[in-house]
């Protein structure tokens, strides 16, 4: 009689081998503003089918971090910005982590607590007034239960907290937002935390269709750009941004600071007037940066520093609000099957039973927040044609490789 897990042993042992451009040390972000997603138990093997080894909450759902127990998988947990006035209070933080980090540890790896999400490109004063004794109040109860060398504490922000983004090296922080970011940055620097930033190429693109390669955000072969003050050249956005971030630390004195990018993507789906939306782009850049993350390389400016980024999402989300887009930059559907081809085949996990919101007030984690790119962020990123950079692998190889694998895995009845 089969072993009714053998399928989904086999699909697992199939994807880790035959595609080892996908088994990197990916980040995925899992959000959860969905009435229709599976079970966090049947999310473990398709995190695990994707080869990512970090997850990121937009909360510290207790049914996620019990289903991950024991699995090795990293996690940041988040504290959404409606708790922010809450968590200035040293109790009322201490409570926060007994119950959300303290209670799963060890079996979970928790190893950050993200506080708040883009608090500090709301305009709202009164919220960003709170993010830094928030997050010093976290890191203090921490230090009371002895696990602040194994937790850090950050706060993810957007790209809209720059100034200027191009050329990279001219990357700075707006004049108007030194006076938060200074202290926050003096704050992930002492307590040795890294600098989280929320990048999407997508946005750019989508506002300035006739200016913005679609080659040049998608990592696709082209031209590219040169820094005029550095030399150095970037064949794509997201490094151009990162190394904008990493020019803006600097600049502040901060130029040992790790950046680690908590959300990237593309939607497969958008409105009419959200140009460059579809199945066909989201599978460029998804597919392309899952590629550059498993070759281990580095920006222009920080080649020898490896890429440390969390792809959004997991799952399409069917109660976002906002364009269709915002309800589409899963990797999966719901039941389990990829949103579009990226090389790994899914776990079908029909039935889900999920209706959690993940603690989130609607809309509040991934890109939603984005309704524009910040000013400037497209200024040079224009004209830009074709250059090539292949990654070509043997199709025959891989074949043969697979079948190879196949006879192991009945041979070895896993």
């Amino acid at each position: 009689m089969e072993d009714p897990h053998f399928t989904s042993k086999l699909l697992l042992f199939i994807t880790w081998f035959l595609f080892p451009a996908m088994v990197a040390s990916v980040g995925i972000n899992y959000g959860q503003i969905a009435n229709n997603l599976p079970s966090p138990e049947r999310v473990v093997p398709l995190v695990k089918s994707i080869g990512a080894t970090r997850v990121k909450l937009y909360d510290a759902d207790p049914k996620v971090l019990k289903a991950f127990a024991n699995t090795g998988v990293e996690f940041i947990v988040g504290l959404g910005n409606e708790y922010l006035s809450k968590m200035t209070d040293p109790n009322n933080a201490q409570a926060w982590v007994k119950a959300n980090v303290q209670a799963y540890l060890p079996a979970t790896k928790i190893t950050s607590i993200a506080v708040g999400n883009e608090v500090l490109t709301f305009n709202d004063t009164s919220l960003s007034g709170c993010l830094l004794p928030a997050m010093q109040s976290v890191h203090n109860a921490l230090v009371n239960l002895k696990l602040d060398s194994q937790v850090t504490v950050t706060t993810a922000h957007s790209v809209a907290v720059l100034q200027n983004s191009y050329p990279p090296s001219s990357g700075a922080f707006r004049p108007d937002l030194k006076g938060c970011i200074s202290p926050i940055l003096d704050f992930l620097s002492k307590t040795c935390s890294p600098f989280l930033i929320n990048a999407y190429p997508f946005f750019a693109y989508k506002a300035n269709p006739k200016q913005v390669s679609l080659d040049f955000v998608l990592f696709q072969p082209n031209a590219g750009i040169t820094d005029p003050a550095n030399n150095l050249h970037y064949d794509n956005m997201l490094f151009a941004q990162i190394d904008a971030v990493y020019a803006a630390l600097n600049r502040l004195g901060y130029n040992k600071m790790t950046v680690q990018i908590s959300e990237t993507g593309w939607p497969s789906k958008g409105d009419d007037d959200e140009l460059g939306a579809s199945p066909e782009n989201a599978k460029k850049y998804n597919g392309n940066l899952l590629k550059i993350i498993s070759q281990k390389k580095g920006t222009p400016a920080r080649p020898n520093t490896d890429l440390n980024i969390f792809v959004f999402a997991m799952f399409n989300e069917n109660l976002k609000p906002g364009p269709t887009s915002e309800r589409n930059y899963g990797l999966f559907k719901p039941d389990g099957t990829p949103a579009y081809g990226l090389g790994f085949s899914g776990i079908g996990v029909s039935g889900g039973n999920s209706t959690s919101t993940g603690g989130n007030s609607p809309g509040t984690n991934g890109p939603g927040v984005y309704l524009s790119p910040p000013a400037n962020s497209s200024d040079g990123y224009m004209d830009i044609s074709l250059s090539p950079e292949k990654v070509i692998r043997s199709s025959w190889r891989r074949l043969g490789m697979g079948l190879m694998l196949i006879l192991m895995a009945m041979a070895f009845d896993i």
